[in-house]
């Protein structure tokens, strides 16, 4: 089991094969942690798909407008919408696109990150500097490389749930 060393800036997300544990970045992007913990913490992620699916790239979720396999669930709307709450203004950094980090998923407008967010299965260094970094799977990245593939996946996988340790 991964050591949590701050279990406030820790999330655990629940996938079909087992559990993922992220380390949130706060000192690097401050904004978008506190954004994934406040909709972790509303419950807004649970059972939400994982729309585009890229191997050897990245697997995108988040989309809480369009993504939620218990709401109106609308795989070909899904990866154009996010939360109710204002978009976020990019925090680049100079931590590269590693395997496993977590990034941003926004338009073309660098400010328009909101609630959506990919796991890279590879280093995709060409996205440095270009989408903000904000967290890193610790643990259980096993479970993110058998996500099924797809744009989007004709059965995608889900978050079953997502939380952050402090409150688990």
């Amino acid at each position: 089991m991964a050591e949590i060393k701050d279990p406030e800036n820790t999330i655990l997300m629940e996938l079909k094969g087992g559990t993922v544990t992220i380390e949130l970045l706060p000192d690097v992007a401050p904004q978008h942690a506190e954004r994934m913990k406040t909709l972790a913490r509303n419950g807004d992620y649970d059972n939400v798909a994982f729309h585009r699916v890229i191997d050897g790239f990245m697997a995108q979720t988040g989309d809480v407008a369009n993504g939620n396999m218990e709401k109106d669930f609308n795989l070909s709307r899904a990866g154009t919408g996010g939360s109710d709450m204002p978009d976020l203004p990019a925090e680049f950094s100079k931590l590269p696109h590693d395997r496993g980090t977590l990034g941003a998923a926004r338009s073309q407008n660098p400010d328009s990150a909101n609630s959506q967010f990919f796991i890279n299965f590879s280093d995709n260094s060409f996205l440095n500097g270009q989408y903000t970094v904000y967290g890193r799977v610790i643990e259980g990245m096993e479970h993110v490389d058998a996500i099924t593939r797809g744009e989007p996946p004709a059965q995608p996988d889900r978050m079953i749930s997502v939380k952050v340790a402090a409150d688990a």
